[in-house]
């Protein structure tokens, strides 16, 4: 074999992780493997165009307080579509007793900063409200452990926070059950600050007041024009021709007695120095059962949900207005099928022309897994009983775009980042495996980027 086949860099896995790996490797001149059983690559980053309107099938955009993504974006000439979300008309809604309520100004997630507006708000009760202002006196804990932020928000805010806040908000980000969840992985802000000053109230205010009480003006969310398949699709442009791109299921990898890594793909061996697990874990826990049982053991372990998006658009003119705000939440509470449904054109104006609407609407989930396996016509059939119930008319949509992600959402549960530590203790013992996604250190698409650059660069450290 000659010295490049045995000097490249294996990555498996061809979504935005892998991408970003295959890349990082790329611009720093070292040889690479994609290897991805789909023949399109970007995994669940997918996006159409339909009557001018822009329908991601996956994620619609990240979070701009992580720089990752918009880095990458500049880094690649495509800086100009880049755009954010329009925050003025931010507004929320949350599903109470068949209507919309809007969650109230000045909440930082589910803690809240302005006593007046939640007083005033009628989704929750006045035990709740109470309970909230109280909680300014809350003191330190003499002792912290990793807790189910359920149980976190409890304490500070009662159960009716959790329910309509913590637990939508939640859900709508992980798609996971509040009960479950770590605090120390999906709040890890909120629990420094309950370390330093008891109250979360009392620390986001504190915060703020570090800041200089100024509002920010970045955006809470960024994306691109044409959508984020302008992303994935640069990447693979970029890599061509310097990274072989195969299409396949990888079967079977090993570690040679030289250190070297080997994958069998459809019967065809490929070696390289190091290798890249871009893929979900329970996918690279299958990969690893022979190589090394105790770290397969310990990715299986990190629970997925799965999900469902479902694009409906209209034309304008033959839909009642929709309410001004991006959009509502469902609580397990109130849940049937939805679990969240955005407006599109509010959020992203670029993404949908002035003569139609697209609600991108959100099932599955933990609480919610056996949607998936409805069909399409009772899946759409639940969605606009509820939109009945919600928005108060019933139209039939010009256009329909389904779209299931099984077992594609990592779940940090309770302990999460105790069983990466170990995660990362045993890979460390194998020179020349890397592991990176949505499974490790964040589930965004900034995350993503980070861990698969990350992982290219330590590949070619070695």
């Amino acid at each position: 074999m000659s010295e490049t086949k045995r000097n490249r860099t294996l990555i498996v896995g061809g979504g935005i992780t892998g991408l970003a790996a295959a890349y990082e490797l790329t611009r720093l001149g070292a040889a690479g493997v994609l290897i991805d059983q789909q023949r399109k690559l970007g995994g669940v980053i997918q996006t159409e165009v339909v009557d001018g309107c822009v329908l991601e099938q996956g994620p619609d955009s990240f979070l701009a307080a992580k720089p990752a993504a918009a880095e990458l974006i500049r880094e690649l000439g495509l800086g100009e579509e880049l755009i954010g979300s329009k925050d003025d008309g931010r507004v929320t809604y949350v599903a109470r007793r068949g209507r919309l309520v809007p969650l109230p100004d000045g909440l930082m997630m589910m803690v809240p900063t302005r006593i007046l507006p939640v007083a005033k708000s009628p989704l929750l009760g006045w035990a709740t409200k109470a309970r909230m202002g109280l909680e300014y006196f809350h003191k330190p804990p003499k002792e912290t452990r990793d807790r189910a932020a359920g149980e976190f928000i409890s304490e500070h805010y009662g159960r009716e926070a959790v329910d309509y806040l913590a637990e939508p908000l939640l859900a709508g980000v992980y798609g996971g059950d509040v009960e479950r969840l770590s605090v120390d992985s999906v709040l890890p802000r909120f629990v420094e600050m309950e370390k330093k000053y008891g109250s979360l109230t009392k620390g986001v205010l504190a915060a703020r007041r570090a800041a200089g009480e100024q509002p920010s003006r970045a955006p809470l969310f960024q994306t691109l024009k044409g959508g984020l398949g302008q992303l994935t699709e640069e990447l693979e442009r970029r890599i061509k021709p310097a990274c072989e791109v195969v299409a396949g299921r990888v079967d079977t990898l090993l570690r040679g007695k030289s250190g070297q890594w080997r994958v069998k793909v459809g019967g065809r061996w490929m070696e390289g120095e190091s290798v890249i697990l871009a893929c979900p874990a329970w996918a690279a826990a299958e990969l690893l059962k022979e190589v090394q049982p105790q770290l397969a053991a310990l990715l299986a372990a990190i629970e997925y949900s799965s999900s469902m998006t479902v694009a409906l658009v209209y034309r304008k003119d033959r839909i009642p207005e929709l309410p001004p705000g991006f959009g509502f939440l469902v609580p397990l509470k109130e849940r049937g099928a939805l679990v969240a449904c955005t407006f599109t054109g509010a959020k992203f104006p670029y993404r949908v022309p002035d003569t139609h609407a697209v609600l991108r609407c959100f099932l599955g989930g933990t609480s919610g897994e056996e949607t998936l396996d409805k069909s399409d016509g009772d899946v759409v059939s639940a969605i606009q009983d509820e939109l009945q119930t919600l928005l108060g008319w019933r139209q039939t949509p010009g256009h329909v775009r389904i779209t299931r992600w099984r077992r594609a959402m990592a779940q940090y549960t309770v302990g999460h980042e105790a069983r990466i530590r170990l995660v990362e203790d045993i890979r460390s013992s194998l020179p020349g495996l890397h592991l990176a996604g949505n499974a490790y250190s964040g589930i965004g698409i900034s995350d993503c980027i980070r861990t698969g650059r990350a992982a290219a660069q330590a590949a070619i450290a070695r």
